[in-house]
């Protein structure tokens, strides 16, 4: 059986084919290798309280956001 080609996947491409291949090594790497490529990480410092997290409200957008695209 040919392996398909992940660098001609998207990221999303690349998410359902291994969810649906969970034992693939390779396609596990290639999707973390392109999440590492791909990322717009935002960094916050560490809250010390749950009322500190109404202060990153584009924290909790880009989560909405990547939740919906994923």
């Amino acid at each position: 059986m040919m392996k398909p080609d992940f660098s001609a996947m998207t990221r999303k491409e690349l998410r359902v084919y291994l969810l649906t291949h969970r034992d693939d090594r390779d396609a596990f790497y290639a999707y973390v290798d392109r999440s590492e490529v791909e990322a717009n990480w935002l960094e916050f410092p560490p809250v010390q309280s749950m009322d500190e997290l109404k202060n990153f409200p584009e924290f909790f957008e880009k989560v909405r956001r990547n939740d919906t695209d994923a």
